[in-house]
């Protein structure tokens, strides 16, 4: 038995450690580190319950607009009110801009690069992979990069700017727009899907929504062999991706871009091969194994707390370890489609579980489902009535905010006395996702994903491992906050 210490990895955002455990070349156990604290929660403490809004976007520059919507959220909670239909439309189409961007980064920018090394050389179709996707010479940066650009100028339509904009409120939002506005608002929508249809899928988005199987799929890459998706498709196959980072099948969505009474993706968790409602009260963030202190027992967001301790001797990060009713759950895009019930990730899930491919699959999946939904909000938008409403702060009060952010359940628990923070509590995606040990000795999702790899020589044990990590698209700037 050896042991062995990775980290820090490239091409993910902010600080990773990873600890292995490795027996006759196959990894027996992981343990993941989240070594950066950050002590936003501590921050807060004290003051008026609408500064989360200006800090808590803070907490990561490439996904600040999901922290601003769950702040909003929570805000909005304790107050007792809901945003204006303009101003909930308006949220919806500046976080699903943000989300979109994100993962049309993380696979061209972050994930697809690692397939131009040169361990990959012996595969097939390595020249046309190495052309297209390798880090800074690749001619996918040159496409991505100014479609990317172009589609966050919705950020600046709706928003004012990004990242870090103000505009999102407990009540809406504070840029209405005018009818050539939203015609631009449109007419940028219509780009990117544009963009989308001719790289990425070589299709029609609808054509890609209503894939249903695996069969399905390979039809479908068959009849579209030169995009992007069709690329990635073959490297998996080719690769046994879908045999690399099987974690635990068990997967949680808190709903992803509200209605008035429902969401476009629902809200609920996926336990024992079934579709189960989720209940928040049971939530809880267990810290047996990080370098905190004074939960004695696992608490809900509402009653925890953040307070760092270095001495504590079985500690080994500073991620806190969150349980849905003492279970271990996998967030993100593939969690969202499996709890909304997508046949493609159903099927793909059902036959090889949750992995490396399907996890990319699914992420590649929302951008043809989400675009459409975008082109309805824009044009559901009406011209000259009311984004945003106030409220005073009330003097006690409790209120959360539970969003879908890129990378999965975001949660902002916030609770005033005399009318400022008495408490306040962010449990991120990658926290769930890169958790240490619970009092019960159960690994993250991560550390799960990582036990049972087979290793091969230095070079393969090095890339299997990272695309083990980064197909969950970690954001380790938001981990610990």
């Amino acid at each position: 038995m050896t042991r062995r210490i990775l980290g820090p990895f490239n091409r993910v955002e902010g600080d990773l450690e990873v600890q292995l455990e490795v027996e006759e070349n196959l990894i027996s156990k992981a343990w993941v580190n989240s070594p950066l604290f950050r002590g936003y929660e501590q921050i807060l403490q004290g003051k008026d319950p609408r500064d989360a809004l200006v800090y808590t976007p803070r907490i990561c520059g490439i996904c600040s607009v999901s922290q601003s919507v769950a702040a909003a959220q929570a805000i909005a909670s304790a107050q007792g009110i809901s945003a204006e239909q303009n101003g909930r439309l308006a949220t919806n189409l500046i976080l699903a801009t943000e989300n979109l961007a994100d993962h049309l980064t993380h696979f061209y920018l972050f994930f697809m690069p690692d397939f131009a090394r040169d361990c990959y050389q012996h595969t097939s179709g390595f020249k046309d992979t190495a052309l297209r996707f390798k880090a800074l010479t690749g001619t996918a940066a040159k496409d991505v990069l100014p479609a990317r650009a172009a589609f966050l100028h919705i950020t600046g339509l709706l928003a004012g700017k990004w990242p870090h904009s103000l505009a999102i409120q407990p009540g809406g939002t504070t840029r209405p727009i005018e009818a050539q506005e939203r015609v631009r608002l449109i007419t940028t929508i219509s780009s990117f899907r544009y963009f989308l249809q001719q790289t990425l899928f070589a299709a029609e988005l609808e054509q890609v929504c209503e894939l249903d199987s695996e069969a399905a799929l390979q039809q479908f890459i068959g009849q579209n062999p030169d995009s992007d998706f069709a690329r990635f498709i073959r490297l998996a196959d080719n690769l046994n991706l879908n045999e690399l980072g099987k974690a635990t099948d068990q997967f949680m969505s808190y709903g992803a871009y509200q209605d008035t009474d429902t969401h476009l993706f629902k809200s609920g968790v996926w336990l024992n091969q079934q579709h189960q409602q989720l209940n928040p009260d049971d939530i809880r963030e267990d810290i047996a194994h990080s370098w905190l202190n004074a939960n004695s027992t696992p608490k809900h967001p509402f009653q925890g707390s953040t307070i760092p301790d270095t001495d504590e001797s079985s500690g080994y990060s500073w991620c806190k370890a969150p349980r849905l009713n003492s279970q271990v759950m996998e967030v993100g895009a593939i969690a969202r489609q499996m709890v909304e019930g997508h046949p493609l990730i159903r099927n793909l899930v059902g036959q090889s579980g949750a992995n490396v491919r399907n996890r990319v699959i699914a992420r590649l999946l929302e951008l043809a489902l989400v675009v459409p939904a975008m082109e309805q909000w824009a044009r559901q938008i009406q011209v000259r009535e009311p984004f945003c409403k106030s409220a005073a702060i009330p003097q006690q009060a409790q209120g959360a905010g539970m969003i879908e952010a890129a990378r999965g359940s975001l949660g902002h628990w916030l609770r005033i006395d005399n009318g400022h923070i008495l408490n306040y509590q962010i449990i991120a995606p990658t926290t769930w996702n890169f958790s240490p040990r619970d009092a019960q000795d159960q690994p993250g999702a991560l550390e799960l994903a990582l036990q049972g790899t087979v290793l091969g020589d230095e070079l393969e044990k090095s890339i299997k491992i990272q695309h083990i990590i980064r197909s969950f698209d970690p954001c380790m700037v938001c981990t610990v906050h």
